[in-house]
């Protein structure tokens, strides 16, 4: 294990975040009002891994207050995963996709859909 503020050395990765950067996001999420998320906190889909990206999600989950939008498919599986995917306010598996509406920019799909009269 690698102590806090230290950097990774070269021949290792760091697979997910620490408990100062959890505390500091999940103080954070629950001031908000507005939420994005697009791209979990490590390698959730191993154990060791996922208590990051399970934190943030359930302290998403835990602020009933704030619009959360959950983008992109790794995103929506930590939600389903860790339990807490009816907590959100809209869950897209387009993540670069979302990113895009959220910026403004037409998307073909949509466009498609949309009254044009």
């Amino acid at each position: 294990m690698i102590e806090a503020g230290q950097p990774v050395p070269a021949n290792m990765m760091a697979l997910d975040i620490g408990p100062r950067t959890i505390e500091a996001f999940t103080e954070e999420i629950s001031r908000a009002r507005t939420i994005v998320w697009n791209g979990p906190m490590g390698v959730f889909e191993v154990s060791p891994f996922a208590k990051g990206t399970f934190k943030v999600a359930r302290a998403i989950a835990d602020n009933p207050g704030a619009v959360s939008i959950v983008g992109g498919g790794d995103s929506v599986a930590a939600v389903h995963a860790a339990g807490v995917s009816d907590h959100m306010t809209h869950i897209s598996t387009g993540g670069g996709a979302s990113l895009e509406f959220l910026e403004g920019k037409k998307l073909p799909g949509v466009e498609a859909l949309t009254d044009k009269k």
